[in-house]
């Protein structure tokens, strides 16, 4: 099942700055530069998302 939280502005480790006028996407973690939709296999989300995901799975469940 893909999940639909899964990209990098919703890791603990993205990064987004205005430099010069203009939005940088960084993974903090890697150092490597980013755009908020990319997913990669290292994704940790950040505590907000974890919060959502698992009320989600709690509805998909039924223990709500």
């Amino acid at each position: 099942m893909k999940n639909r939280y899964h990209a990098c502005a919703t890791c603990e480790h993205f990064s987004a700055e205005r430099i010069d006028g203009e939005m940088s996407y960084q993974c903090k973690r890697l150092g490597y530069q980013t755009k908020p939709d990319y997913q990669f296999n290292c994704w940790n989300p950040k505590e907000h998302i974890r919060k959502l995901m698992k009320k989600e799975g709690d509805k998909d469940n039924g223990g709500y």
